[in-house]
């Protein structure tokens, strides 16, 4: 895999894993020091550290796919 691509990938029932050389900023502009070149971002709304994943998804039941929704009307 080319280094200078960035990954995003949805885990099914879980976070959004984040792997390469990427920059996380608040909607402000401020910088996320995640700490680590890959992270596991929430996408359950649960997390008691956002936006990082701390496994919240498992105790509250969250499920989505790995794959896009379908698009409207299909």
């Amino acid at each position: 895999m080319d280094e200078d691509v960035v990954t995003v990938t949805p885990c099914a029932d879980g976070p959004l894993l984040i792997r390469g050389t990427f920059e996380l900023l608040t909607q402000d502009g401020e910088p996320i020091d995640p700490g680590r070149t890959t992270v596991a971002l929430c996408r359950c709304g649960g997390s008691s550290a956002k936006p990082f994943c701390d496994g919240s998804h498992k105790a509250i039941g969250f499920q989505a796919s790995s794959e896009p929704d379908p698009p409207p009307g299909t």
